[in-house]
């Protein structure tokens, strides 16, 4: 029988090579749990495998199934860092969360991998190395200003010349690049069934499809309205990303949900395969637009970037990826594309990750457009967080939740910065 995401997205090549999903029936009993968590994401069953590790009783409630959302729809690419680097980072929350959320960020990578492999998950998981590429002399120096950063951070990465990167990369394209050896990539479905797996496998209950409808403070506690029954907890954790609602005030208009989109080629022959990314790092290009592109163990290429904001119909709707993809390695053309789909990530106003605490006991986790990695560590560091570590010790300080003005008109928005980013991209600046 076909699960939500099979139905939901037919050409989504993940669908077809991840492990099948664990059973994970729907709430129909009302049950007692310390913590409820609603979003069966990264950030979620992180913090919900996290907490039952930890001997917590924990109900993960879904509403499709877990890994629906972007964590079964993205690159798959497990990079290090934030948006920002780590001086802007640290000037922006000071010399407490500063080094602390840059720490963690930068040092994602290391302990996703080291989580996969505690856990046996089956993911396709190769840690092959990130490649930031960059093309303009502007991004160039961007590049050693990062790597100068980083290395403070004792992250051992490389500045790749041009000559390296087209040796590497298969293209002459790029005037530079950073390498950093601890990044890689795998199924990302296949990750969020085997983060499932691991979490129910600890002790907690997952159901889905079970949509949350309702919140309500009860004295010291909290129930938790789905459909069919009621949990009641002490404490909440909302991890729905860009697929929230209305279940908190504001929360749904306080992130953009900005839709990323992938295309992937069927298995290419050997000779081909090997002009193609032959240093087989997961790449992605240094720019206001984002362009990503890896090769996955079966030798298929997949390349993903902004591109239409509504859900992908037709390959054609990203034929935009596969004349870049032609762009970049000529020899591509006349290879089929057989595998294309696209999701939602969640942007928040300034592009960082949010922490709320806006009732007692309720915690929201949001704002992961980048988050492979950061969204499990973090769901880590909440769940050390629940079990009893104090508040000041978070990787980020609270927040209120703040929505954006004209919410409505989101797409309208992404548009324009997409158009006006490719505009300063082509110009070089």
């Amino acid at each position: 029988m076909s699960t939500p995401l099979e139905r939901d997205l037919p050409h989504c090549l993940y669908t077809a090579d991840a492990p099948p999903p664990i059973a994970t029936p729907p709430l129909v009993d009302g049950s007692r749990v310390e913590t409820a968590v609603v979003g069966g994401g990264y950030t979620g069953l992180s913090t919900a495998l996290h907490l039952a590790e930890r001997g917590g009783s924990v109900a993960l409630l879904e509403a499709r199934e877990p890994g629906w959302g972007a964590a079964g729809r993205n690159g798959g690419q497990v990079n290090a860092g934030l948006k920002q680097e780590p001086d802007e980072i640290e000037r922006d929350f000071g010399p407490v969360y500063g080094p602390r959320l840059t720490s963690l960020a930068l040092g994602g990578p290391e302990r996703l991998f080291d989580l996969i492999r505690r856990l046996h998950i089956e993911c396709d998981s190769a840690q092959c190395g990130t490649l930031r590429a960059a093309r303009t002399p502007g991004s160039v120096k961007a590049l050693q200003v990062a790597a100068s950063q980083w290395r403070r951070y004792g992250v051992p990465v490389e500045l790749w010349d041009q000559e390296r990167m087209a040796a590497e990369t298969g293209t002459t394209r790029y005037a530079a690049g950073m390498y950093d050896p601890r990044g890689g990539a795998v199924n990302p479905l296949a990750l969020a069934r085997g983060l499932a797996r691991a979490a129910q496998r600890a002790g907690a209950a997952i159901h889905s499809p079970t949509p949350v409808v309702a919140l309500r403070r009860m004295g010291t506690s909290w129930e938790v309205h789905t459909p069919a029954a009621i949990v009641r907890a002490d404490k909440v954790v909302i991890a729905t990303q860009a697929y929230s609602d209305e279940l908190w005030p504001g929360l749904r208009r306080s992130v953009i949900p900005v839709f990323s989109s992938i295309v992937a080629t069927e298995p290419m022959p050997g000779d081909l395969a090997a002009s193609v990314l032959p240093g087989k790092q997961v790449v992605y290009e240094s720019g206001r637009v984002a362009v990503y592109f890896r090769r996955d163990r079966c030798n298929r290429l997949l390349i993903g970037g902004r591109g239409l904001q509504r859900d992908a119909r037709e390959r054609d709707d990203l034929q935009h990826l596969i004349r870049y993809a032609s762009r970049l390695w000529p020899a591509l053309r006349g290879l089929g594309w057989t595998h294309w789909w696209n999701g939602q990530l969640a942007f928040t106003r300034d592009l960082y990750p949010k922490f709320h605490v806006p009732a007692p006991g309720l915690y929201v986790l949001v704002g992961f457009a980048r988050g492979v990695a950061l969204s499990v560590v973090f769901g880590a560091e909440l769940a050390a967080l629940l079990a009893g570590s104090a508040l000041a010790s978070f990787p980020l300080p609270v927040c209120p939740i703040r929505p954006f003005p004209l919410h409505r008109l989101w797409r309208l928005g992404v548009v324009a910065r997409v158009l006006h980013g490719r505009l300063l991209d082509g110009l070089g600046r």
